[in-house]
């Protein structure tokens, strides 16, 4: 892969990671989880796609197809791991509250 097609990847993929942090909100931390895991995504669906001879909407050297599909897999996995977090620590709160 050629560093331009590496640097359009790493502008697609920060591109999910920030819209999917606007339309599910949160702070700083949140920001940085869903670019993470959007990074880790689109590059496990390039990687995917390359390993099994897949290819779905071809852009250049890019299978920008599997690696929207990995990113935005990757995105909700990490929204619901995240929030799995903030309601178990809410619950433990209202536990010692109510004592």
């Amino acid at each position: 892969m050629t560093i331009p097609s590496l640097l359009f990847a790493l502008l697609i993929a920060s591109l999910y990671g920030v819209l999917y942090h606007l339309i599910r909100g949160g702070g700083l931390g949140r920001l940085l989880l869903f670019l993470i895991f959007g990074w880790a995504g689109f590059a496990l669906g390039h990687l995917l796609g390359i390993w099994r001879g897949w290819v779905l909407i071809p852009l250049g050297e890019l299978n920008l197809g599997l690696s929207t599909l990995g990113s935005l897999l990757l995105l909700v996995l990490a929204d619901w791991v995240s929030s799995i977090g903030i309601a178990g620590s809410r619950s433990f709160s209202d536990d010692e509250n109510s004592v």
